[in-house]
């Protein structure tokens, strides 16, 4: 069965909207860390296995407009070819190659997915997509990079009305700039 991987770049008190707020790109003069080389090997290394990737509407929405005309690498060349299926009750006002608008229940539709053969299912963005999958217990992997920051408003992934659910701590590897990458098993049974 194919593998829903969450992946997500954050602060370390767990904020996630705008995450260019936590690591800035190379050249940049300021305090925040920047997207390091060990960063990208990851991402490299985490959109390698992914051949399909879910996205809520509001992520869509701006990525459309973003990512056909972007140039960073290697997530541009990824995600302008990837399979995206969107989750949405309403149809797509912005076309984008391979995308396609999913109107059924998220759960069901999720589901049906992991049991067709093929690669890593990714959410990247999409935060209240990832917690309901979250609270579904469909999330298989976590991928977080957590910048070395705190103090940031605004929505985190985790929030204090989650169920509990154990992690199994596959990977930690600090980079250069100070963040860290952390990659979990999601356990399926509470506390």
């Amino acid at each position: 069965m194919r593998k829903i991987v969450l992946y997500t770049l954050m602060s370390l008190d767990g904020a996630v909207d705008d995450p260019d707020r936590f690591f800035i790109q190379p050249g940049e003069r300021t305090a925040v860390p920047e997207f390091d080389e060990a960063m990208v090997e990851n991402e490299e290394r985490v959109i390698a296995a992914q051949d399909t990737v879910l996205l809520g509407r509001g992520m869509y929405d701006q990525w459309a407009r973003f990512w056909p005309t972007a140039d960073d690498q290697p997530f541009t060349r990824f995600i302008n070819s990837v399979q995206k299926y969107v989750i949405t009750s309403s149809p797509l006002s912005t076309a984008w190659h391979n995308a396609e608008a999913v109107h059924e229940p998220v759960v069901q539709f999720v589901q049906g997915l992991k049991a067709r053969p093929g690669g890593d299912i990714g959410i990247h963005g999409s935060i209240e997509l990832a917690q309901s999958l979250l609270a579904a217990g469909l999330v298989d992997e976590l991928q977080l990079v957590v910048g070395p920051t705190v103090g940031f408003s605004g929505r985190r992934l985790f929030t204090g009305d989650d169920q509990v659910r154990r992690l199994d701590l596959v990977r930690a590897r600090p980079t250069p700039s100070g963040a860290v990458l952390l990659t979990y098993s999601v356990g399926r049974e509470g506390a």
